[in-house]
């Protein structure tokens, strides 16, 4: 019993520091499993094995504390199908164990858990609990049940199926004690009056099989979750990206205050804008009512291939009986600011006077000034000019 006790003192401190670097912290509800199990059981001494071994079902709950060990509840009834020392019970199940165990996976305690279980696992497992002994039959000097209580240690071999190893599989041998038997209170169930410590006379094996089904954790996977573990550095490098994120935002704050105060004085300025009154310029609506008559180097007479545009100016003073017309002369550089300035005038009263004798233009529609050297256009030639505007 000592060596037990020492044994498991043992592996609880593997499991418990190999708990602490592995994997994330779970919720109570996360990382629970149900198993239903059956197979054959039979004495360890005095019968045949195989010969007269009886049928055994059971079921299991589980919780998996760390990824190498786990708590759990069971259940387990054998089926009345044989006898043992020449006694058979009249009812179907013939002994019931209900106990608690604890599981040690020696894959993930003595390898370490790699973030997901693995295709086939080893676990030890060791329990205590009740036996109860249904002792009504016809051989039986006594009529009332037996109880007693047990050990039970055992191997189970795991297969954990699919991507999500959500299913095992399991092959379950293990060896039950009656820790206090006797032929009084378990007559037919092999136990010889004896207080039983761990006598392979008052033991049964067990053989059998069982599937689980591991319950969906609250972090998507039907098991533990390696930890990602962070040293000093990776800290300290996470904390100064995050405080300067907080300064870029505190900026960003500052440059959207000045950027909003921007806003609002031209939003300012355009109400200003908006309520000040249009200035309002006259302006030629109509190209078509501009007129150019070009002179010679000099001269002030209208030469033939010009006085069509003469005419069309005349035509549009007859078409509005209500427009007036403009009329600008000047003159090339050439020459004395004096002479251009009379050149201008002359050519602008030539105009004037072939609208009037000409066309019948009355002359009060009509104005005539001389401007002097022009620079409406960029060769000096082409300001030797008489410009019409019809308004």
């Amino acid at each position: 019993m000592k060596k037990l006790i020492l044994m498991a003192a043992l592996a609880l401190g593997v499991v418990s520091a190999n708990a602490q670097v592995t994997v994330e912290g779970s919720k109570f509800t996360d990382n629970w499993s149900f198993g239903v199990k059956g197979g054959m059981v039979t004495p360890m001494k005095h019968h045949a094995f195989f010969g007269n071994a009886r049928g055994i079902a059971g079921v299991e709950l589980r919780k998996q504390i760390t990824p190498s060990f786990g708590l759990g509840v069971e259940g387990e009834w054998s089926v009345n199908t044989s006898s043992w020392m020449d006694f058979k019970s009249c009812t179907v199940f013939d002994h019931q164990y209900v106990g608690a165990f604890g599981a040690l996976n020696l894959m993930n305690a003595f390898a370490g858990y790699k973030g997901t279980p693995r295709t086939f696992e080893i676990e030890a497992v060791a329990g205590a609990g009740w036996l109860h002994a249904y002792n009504h039959g016809k051989n039986s000097y006594q009529d009332d049940a037996a109880n007693s209580w047990a050990t039970k240690v055992g191997l189970n071999f795991n297969f954990n199926l699919g991507e999500s190893k959500a299913w095992t599989i399991a092959i379950k041998p293990a060896i039950l004690w009656n820790m206090g038997g006797s032929t009084k209170d378990f007559p037919g169930s092999n136990m010889h009056g004896v207080s039983c410590q761990y006598d392979a006379n008052a033991a049964v094996v067990e053989l059998m099989a069982g599937v689980t089904y591991h319950f969906k954790n609250s972090n998507g996977t039907h098991s533990f979750v390696t930890a990602r573990l962070y040293d000093q550095n990776e800290i300290d490098a996470l904390n100064a990206q995050i405080n300067g994120l907080k300064a870029d935002l505190e900026n960003c704050a500052g440059n959207n205050a000045a950027l909003q105060q921007k806003v609002n004085n031209l939003q300012a300025e355009l109400d200003a804008c908006n309520k000040k009154q249009p200035i309002v310029k006259e302006v030629v609506k109509d190209l078509n009512n501009v007129h150019y008559v070009f002179f010679r180097l000099g001269s002030s007479y209208i030469q033939e291939n010009q006085k069509p545009s003469i005419e069309m100016t005349a035509q549009s003073l007859k078409n509005d009986a209500n427009a007036k017309v403009d009329i600008k002369g000047y003159a090339s550089p050439e020459g004395s600011k004096a002479i251009n300035a009379r050149l201008s005038q002359r050519r602008a009263d030539a105009v004037k006077n072939v609208l009037v004798k000409k066309y019948g233009i009355d002359a009060s529609r009509i104005n005539a000034e001389g401007e002097g050297v022009g620079s409406v256009f960029s060769v000096p030639s082409w300001n030797r000019v008489a410009i019409s505007t019809v308004k």
